[in-house]
């Protein structure tokens, strides 16, 4: 039977509405069906670079495509992150994001994107402490005695990082705007060399990343006065927090994995409940603590008030010690 032009007309644009959405589920259902890349803003051989492969060497086995890294550095991650938050939308660009997004977020007055407008967050993956170093020579032995060194020394205490604008450095910020302390920062390109002329004591204090100078710590060679997390770690059990004499005083590093803004929902539940399969994966999970971190899982919703909470006390920060980038 023929039916009337307009009613005709309906129906055919009811069934021409609904395509979008079927489609979408079905894409979602069958997802993913090509490879997936894994943008990587820093080098390879970076921290986030290796959580990158062990995500998406997991992901590989668990969804049956490749999940390629793409190494795109530049500008403190920001050249990768821009790449990832103009890709289409599609769940086949996601990228490995950070702690370091949150900072950036204020630190540069000018990025082509916005990291918590243009992404969607997709899941945790890791979370582990900096550390206050100091070489034996300083007369220090505890948080306490560090301020009561550099309160009586003020300016002449060197304080390094591995960089301006990294985690290590606003640790050593946030340290000092919480203990009114004035410390001299000495940026490094990385903390390779920042280790080396703190060993060699040309250096007083050192906020490094506790991956890179823990077996220095255990040697004896430099002493741990802290880690930066709100609870202690076990690769470090006896040493202790900051916010043990410093109240309120925490820092984590974090990895996380994001997907371009208007990803369909059901590829980021996809995503995030195979990853945080991962990460209770007994070998998955001994491999973040030999890297010197804990899994971090999460919803995709307890990861975005994490980048909220991160942006805004970041933005502090920056404000307060008016940290400039290179």
């Amino acid at each position: 039977m023929k039916l009337p032009r307009r009613r005709q007309f309906l129906y055919l644009a009811a069934g021409a509405a609904a395509l979008p959405a079927v489609s979408r589920i079905a894409f979602a259902q069958a997802y993913p069906t090509r490879p997936v890349r894994i943008i990587a803003g820093y080098p390879p051989g970076g921290s986030i670079d290796i959580h990158a492969r062990l995500i998406g060497q997991w992901l590989s086995q668990r969804l049956g495509q490749p999940f390629v890294v793409e190494n795109r550095p530049g500008a403190g991650g920001n050249v990768g992150s821009e790449a990832a938050a103009h890709a289409a939308p599609d769940g086949y660009t996601l990228l490995m994001s950070g702690i370091g997004n949150t900072i950036s977020a204020t630190l540069y007055d000018k990025l082509n994107y916005d990291f918590i407008r243009d992404f969607a967050p997709v899941a945790g993956v890791m979370r582990a402490a900096n550390v206050i170093d100091v070489h034996p020579s300083v007369p220090v032995d505890s948080v306490p005695e560090l301020i009561a060194y550099a309160k009586a020394n003020p300016g002449k205490v060197t304080m390094g990082s591995s960089g301006v604008g990294t985690s290590p450095h606003l640790s050593g910020e946030l340290f000092k705007l919480m203990t009114g302390v004035d410390m001299l920062h000495v940026p490094y390109r990385g903390n390779a060399p920042a280790l080396t002329d703190l060993l060699a004591g040309q250096l007083q204090v050192l906020f490094d990343s506790i991956s890179s100078s823990i077996e220095h710590i255990r040697s004896g060679k430099v002493r741990a006065l802290a880690v930066t997390t709100a609870t202690r770690v076990p690769s470090l059990p006896d040493v202790p927090t900051v916010g043990e004499f410093v109240p309120g005083y925490e820092v984590s590093v974090w990895f996380s994995v994001s997907a371009p803004r208007n990803t369909p929902p059901e590829i980021i539940a996809t995503l995030n409940r195979e990853i945080n399969a991962g990460l209770a994966d007994p070998k998955l999970k001994a491999r973040l603590v030999e890297l010197g971190g804990a899994p971090m899982p999460m919803t995709p919703a307890e990861l975005g008030k994490l980048i909220a909470d991160d942006v805004a006390k970041w933005a502090r920060v920056i404000q307060a010690a008016n940290v400039k980038p290179e």
